[in-house]
């Protein structure tokens, strides 16, 4: 096409829009007129669907209108509705009509159809012309964006003056945190121990850590505040016999509750909100073999012997028996099904039986093949996986098997490994994907969709003993005391860190990280000498990890170069340096 023709295409199109405008106007002000006379309002929506050329049937039928404040009588339609607060947002803006190619839209539908794109479809938009960078940087879409995304989830729109502000910072602090993750930048801490007592079991949730004691103390840091001082929980053991009380067999921690089970068959909670003094108390006949709390409920889950007990409070805060169930077998694992509603829901495994208890019904059998014993167990609100050790005439491998819970039937069966699988993470892996960690000492990623593995990473010298995922990485630990950080989208070891005992409890989040290294043996040895080089050697650790800084902050001791357990005083340090040699 030439320059002469190309004018011309021009001047015809600036004439047929101009024709095409005048003709709306002029209808819009009949309608306008014949709605006058019937007492009624005018629409503008039937002018925009017969300007749009061949477009009828283009535009759903529209909902109730909603009238603008103070314009001028004309009717605005919303495809989906809106909260109050964005609504207001939207009539704050003067804007009438504006310009799709040949036709004028409302600027309420502009804003529907700009809402379906992504932040780099929205910035090539603001390009186009004024009107459209108008809308590319309307706050109810950035609000949206930041929504989606997961960004101040708990934010309101009015909360903020410039979203798409508060969006880019938003980005960039997760890219802060994603290179200090990568980097291994920010600030370490050990958890204090306790003096003459050997580390038993670690549970954290949300940055808030619980720790059980061979002397049965039970202990709690809230590692979100770094000057927070851990309280004793206290229990109701005679206070004349010291080192008289049982060990703590479990312990687990939830937003509100915390709960411990003792050697002795005894189990104790507390309200996080009310004190130190235990709110309920309960006892079992023999040891308690297994505790599940639910994440967000304050329902409690016991295995003893061959009963399984789920407690919960009633309406007035008493707490009561929820339910009873008895099995065949020792109960191994027990986890509590999150988003159950009112009636709670647990999966227990004995030996080689798996077993679906739900409390307005009698237990029962989900899973059950002679000869072979579940190894490992996790739940999500619509699954639960379990591995399977193999054995018999028939070797077929160890296996990961994934059940529907509503439908409670096998969906998939995943892995063909050698060694048994030791844990499993279902609940916080990514969508269509789960992580296994397996004796053979490899870390595995299963595709859900496929039943097929994803990725298969030699991680550790021995066994694999705890595992999570998130989006772009896998942290893992090992048998040997090893806990490895793997950026598994390019298949890459980032960092890892040694200590001496194995790793039994790995928890964490875009900025934290909560580790535990829990030794085989329970008994103390060189009572005598309470220093820090006794107790890591063995007793256990507990380290709390936050990458949310550049540096170390204060009050961050380093797991190797303190030489006293009373010694508070940190420095700033870049963990992605060597650790100094250890000197005590």
């Amino acid at each position: 096409m030439d320059e002469h023709s190309l004018e011309e295409f021009r001047r015809h199109w600036q004439e047929e829009l101009a024709q095409a405008q005048a003709l709306r106007k002029l209808r819009r002000q009949r309608r306008a007129e014949e709605a006058v006379g019937r007492g009624e309002q005018a629409s503008g929506y039937l002018a925009l669907a017969q300007g749009l050329p061949g477009g009828r049937g283009l535009l759903p039928t529209p909902p109730p209108a909603l009238e603008r404040p103070g314009g001028g009588g004309e009717q605005l339609v919303e495809p989906e509705p809106l909260s109050d607060l964005e609504s207001n947002f939207l009539c704050g803006n003067e804007m009438d009509d504006v310009p799709f190619f040949d036709v004028q839209l409302p600027y309420e539908l502009a804003i529907n159809i700009f809402q379906y794109l992504d932040r780099k479809d929205l910035g090539r938009c603001a390009q186009v012309s004024k009107t459209w960078k108008v809308i590319a940087e309307d706050e109810v879409l950035w609000y949206r964006l930041c929504q989606q995304e997961g960004h101040l989830p708990e934010s309101s729109i009015s909360d903020y003056s410039c979203w798409k502000l508060i969006f880019q910072e938003c980005r960039a602090k997760e890219h802060m945190l994603r290179t200090n993750w990568k980097n291994r930048r920010g600030a370490v801490s050990e958890l204090e121990h306790i003096p003459e007592a050997v580390l038993c079991d670690v549970h954290s949730y949300d940055g808030v850590v619980i720790a059980g004691y061979t002397s049965g103390d039970v202990r709690v840091w809230d590692t979100r505040t770094w000057d927070y001082v851990a309280p004793f929980l206290e229990t109701e053991y005679e206070e004349d016999e010291p080192g008289m009380q049982p060990y703590v067999s479990f312990v687990r921690i939830n937003s509100s509750l915390a709960v411990a089970a003792y050697e002795d068959g005894f189990l104790h909670v507390w309200d996080l909100r009310t004190g130190k003094r235990p709110v309920h108390r309960f006892e079992h006949d023999a040891r308690i073999q297994a505790l599940a709390l639910s994440r967000e409920g304050a329902t409690v889950a016991t295995a003893s012997a061959f009963d399984v007990v789920m407690l919960s409070p009633n309406e007035e805060g008493y707490w009561q028996i929820a339910a009873e169930f008895e099995v065949q077998k020792l109960v191994d694992y027990l986890e509590i099904v999150p988003d159950t509603g009112r009636y709670p829901v647990a999966i227990a495994t004995a030996g080689d039986l798996v077993y679906l208890l739900k409390a307005e019904d009698s237990a029962r059998t989900l899973h059950y093949v002679y000869g072979q014993p579940i190894t490992s167990l996790d739940v999500s609100a619509n699954q639960v996986a379990f591995g399977v050790k193999s054995l018999g005439w028939v070797y077929e491998g160890n296996k990961i098997l994934v059940y529907s819970l509503e439908a409670e039937r096998c969906l998939s069966k995943l892995g063909n490994a050698l060694g048994d699988f030791t844990c499993i993470n279902l609940r916080d892996s990514p969508p269509s994907l789960m992580v296994s960690g397996n004796m053979d000492r490899r870390v595995r990623i299963h595709d859900l969709r496929t039943d097929k593995i994803a990725l298969s990473l030699s991680a550790h010298q021995l066994g694999v003993s705890a595992v999570q995922m998130d989006d772009w990485k896998i942290v893992s630990g090992g048998e040997e005391g090893l806990v490895s950080v793997w950026d598994y989208r390019m298949s890459q070891k980032l960092w890892e860190v040694h200590s001496r005992h194995p790793v039994r409890h790995i928890s964490f989040n875009s900025h934290r990280l909560i580790t535990a290294n829990v030794p085989y043996e329970r008994v103390v040895r060189n009572s005598d000498l309470d220093s820090f080089a006794t107790h890591r050697r063995h007793r256990g650790l507990i380290h709390a990890y936050e990458f949310a800084v550049d540096q170390l902050a204060f009050q961050s001791p380093l797991p190797i170069c303190h030489s006293s357990c009373n010694t508070m005083t940190g420095s700033n340090y870049d963990l992605a340096l060597a650790f100094p040699h250890d000197r005590i």
